[in-house]
């Protein structure tokens, strides 16, 4: 069956998929991918690291205890250390 176009005003109200295919800001097509993301698919729960009060299906990863001291605290002597990403 037909695909009509939803016009109102001049503008395309309908579906998609009436007058575009899914496409890139660049112009090529997309498909579709079982995991999209860059690390593990987290579709799986057994992959999740989910808790529940204090039980957790994962061991959860260790306390970053390295990272940059930070300049211009005055006569602070703690929280003087920025912990993050940081280049």
């Amino acid at each position: 069956m037909a695909k009509y176009s939803q016009k109102q005003g001049g503008k395309e109200v309908g579906s998609a998929a009436v007058y575009a295919k899914p496409h890139t800001m660049t112009g090529k097509a997309v498909t579709v991918e079982a995991n999209p993301g860059k690390g593990k698919d987290m579709s799986m729960l057994s992959n999740v690291r989910a808790s529940i009060g204090s039980i957790a299906s994962q061991e959860q990863p260790g306390v970053k205890t390295s990272g940059i001291v930070t300049r211009g605290n005055g006569a602070a002597t703690k929280g003087i250390t920025a912990r993050g990403p940081m280049a």
